[in-house]
């Protein structure tokens, strides 16, 4: 729902901020008095926010495309946050290797509870197996050690697509402000040659400066955008690797541990 729902809400909001907040009548010399709604050309911007006005109908969308960042942002935030538990996975998993020594399960998945997340979620899964094996007669080690390894992917495999979920609106974001960006600032510069070629070889020069305004706006928003975009993408990624490199731990930690005490 958030992924088909949120890019149409942020692009709707981007056009209210550039349509009335940025296009407000009052930060204009010149205010258009024609009576467009969807797209006025007011004329000589009061303020710098006014002047990101002349940037066009593009704005809107980079503004969109911003928000859209934001907004994936902190819904990624707030899930690997939710799946990287409640402490150091690294000394979770030293915890939970030390009840294995003792034969200690019950205290193993304690811990698991205790951290919970998506390291502690894979640790349970296998250690319900683990606990299953260790009363199971009619395997052998290796036998009982690959069903554990096979509970352990399973697992994974349930929590892995929850860590990558929205990743890809985010790298594509990175790229799409540029490219969107790059449109506005053709746009842009087609107005300023436009300008040049109007009224003799002289052109206008307010047409010309507003055409100019346009293209660079625009090229300074998608870079914020895309800059943006990549950042925080580059940020969770390093943070779902850190959960990966948790759930291989501990992997290795159970089967290990059972193949070392349960031969």
């Amino acid at each position: 729902m958030v992924s088909w729902i949120a890019p149409i809400v942020c692009v709707l909001i981007g056009y209210l901020i550039w349509r009335f907040i940025l296009g407000n009548p009052s930060g204009f010399k010149e205010p258009d008095t024609t009576g467009a709604w969807f797209w006025p050309t007011h004329k000589k911007p009061l303020t710098p926010l006014n002047r990101v006005y002349e940037g066009g109908i593009v704005v809107p969308f980079l503004i969109g495309l911003f928000l859209m960042v934001f907004a994936f942002s902190i819904e990624r935030y707030l899930t690997i946050r939710k799946a990287l538990g409640t402490g150091s996975a690294s000394d979770f998993v030293r915890n939970v290797q030390f009840h294995l020594a003792n034969k200690n399960i019950e205290a193993a998945m304690a811990a698991c509870d205790k951290q919970k997340g998506s390291v502690a979620n894979v640790m349970k899964a296998g250690l319900r197996k683990y606990k299953a094996m260790t009363e199971e007669a009619g395997l052998d080690t290796d036998q009982k050690v690959l069903a554990i390894q096979k509970e352990v992917e399973e697992a994974t495999a349930l929590e892995l697509p929850m860590l990558q979920q929205n990743m890809v609106f985010l790298s594509t974001l990175t790229s799409l402000g540029t490219l969107i960006a790059l449109l506005g600032t053709v746009m842009g510069m087609i107005r300023s040659f436009a300008a040049l070629g109007d009224e003799g070889a002289g052109g206008d020069a307010s047409q010309l400066a507003v055409g100019i305004s346009e293209a660079l706006y625009n090229t300074a928003l998608g870079i914020a955008t895309s800059s943006f975009a990549l950042i925080m993408y580059n940020v969770f990624t390093t943070k779902i690797d850190s959960i990966t490199y948790g759930i291989d731990e501990s992997s290795f930690t159970l089967t290990q541990s059972f193949a070392s005490l349960y031969k």
